[in-house]
């Protein structure tokens, strides 16, 4: 099997939510992502892990490591044209290799989210799966991608191609998995993720990021006054053991009504029983879609203090939306600073969560002979 190589960020599909691509001139670099990238040096399983950075001529920087292609920090400016790393993360790779699996800034599969007991079933054959959160598997099993060393190559200042080959009955997953993830940094200050995968024998699959972001700095405390709005009129409820019932209900009159612009905590804390079994919000919307696959506006999230601004936009037909519920401030990250309890959020574009269980779900499945691709952007912008 030989991966095809996809490469269609085109002219179309950045236009789609391009607000302009002019430089801001009137911004003022006062800051940078401050990692060494020697501390990212290592050799894991064999293979040589490092630090990447990408970079736009608006001060923008992303910095990646190939270690589970992880996002490690984001620079972005504030209204006034102030830089903050806003994403949370390590500054080494010890960081990652040490204490709990935070997932942070992580590439996650084979598959993202949560399967049932780490049971299913595919053509009449029954798969399972390393159950690693309570009863269930979460983010591909014990050693998931984000644990794996990808390989990498940077083609400029804006693109990094990472490339990894899961091999048959690797975590429990059926087929020879050929995985490449393209990150670009474009003018306009958009960060788009390209996903592409081939497969030999069927399987399934469901692909995310897994970057915790504070529009305030990393570590810079609470993300309560953060004002969301998520563009779906309907979520996925979950039982006690945070899996789907598979009912799809409205979000109308309950704290999961995100279609207008909300600050994340007014509703965090209602007596609600979904929010007790998650201890916050970490839930699956369904996108509002004129048709599946499109690439569409899912979510937006600004900070009133500081302007900052992200747009999400996705072809995933769901997304998860988590405010940090199981930080508790024993994790400590960039320059010193511990990671307490929702200080952070994450925005993982998805399929929805135990899909391969649930028939009435958006399918998961790869066949041989078919290619999987999906484009997740995240625009960073600043309103005045």
């Amino acid at each position: 099997m030989k991966m095809i190589f996809l490469f269609l960020l085109g002219a179309g599909l950045i236009s789609a939510c391009n607000q302009s691509g002019t430089k801001d001139t009137s911004q003022s670099k006062d800051a940078s992502l401050e990692l060494n990238r020697t501390a990212f040096q290592k050799v894991i399983d064999g293979k040589k892990t490092d630090l990447y950075t990408l970079r736009n001529d608006n001060g923008i920087e992303v910095a990646i490591t190939n270690y589970g292609g992880r996002i490690v920090g984001i620079l972005a400016p504030d209204k006034n044209g102030h830089f903050s790393d806003i994403v949370l993360g390590h500054d080494s790779l010890g960081g990652y290799l040490s204490g709990t699996n935070n997932y942070f800034g992580a590439l996650i599969g084979r598959y993202a989210n949560r399967i049932a007991k780490g049971r299913f079933t595919l053509n009449g054959k029954q798969y399972s799966l390393p159950v690693n959160n309570g009863v269930n598997s979460l983010h591909g099993g014990t050693k998931g991608f984000d644990s794996r060393v990808w390989d990498a190559k940077q083609l400029d200042d804006q693109n990094l191609l990472l490339t990894y080959d899961s091999k048959d009955g690797e975590d429990g997953y059926p087929g020879n998995l050929e995985i490449q993830v393209l990150y670009t940094l474009t003018p306009d200050n958009s960060l788009h993720i390209d996903y592409t995968a081939v497969t030999d024998k069927e399987t399934v699959i469901n692909f995310t990021n897994h970057s915790y972001f504070n529009l305030d700095g990393a570590g810079a405390g609470k993300i309560n006054n953060q004002v969301l709005m998520i563009n779906a009129n309907h979520y996925t409820p979950i039982d006690s053991t945070m899996i789907p019932t598979g009912e799809v209900a409205p979000v109308k009159g309950t704290p999961f009504d995100f279609t207008r612009p909300t600050p994340i905590g007014k509703r965090i804390n209602e007596d609600n029983q979904q929010l007790k079994y998650a201890h916050g919000y970490d839930d699956n919307w369904v996108l509002n879609k004129p048709e599946p696959y499109k690439l569409t506006f899912a979510a937006q999230v600004y900070d009133p203090g500081n302007g900052r601004e992200i747009k999400v936009y996705t072809t995933e037909p769901g997304i998860q939306f988590y405010t940090g519920n199981f930080l508790d401030g024993s994790t400590i990250g960039k320059g010193g600073k511990p990671y307490t309890y929702r200080s952070a959020f994450t925005l993982e574009t998805q399929h929805y969560p135990d899909s391969p269980n649930h028939p009435n779900f958006p399918s998961t499945v790869l066949k041989p002979g078919k290619i999987f691709h999906s484009i997740t952007i995240f625009q960073f912008g600043v309103r005045k």
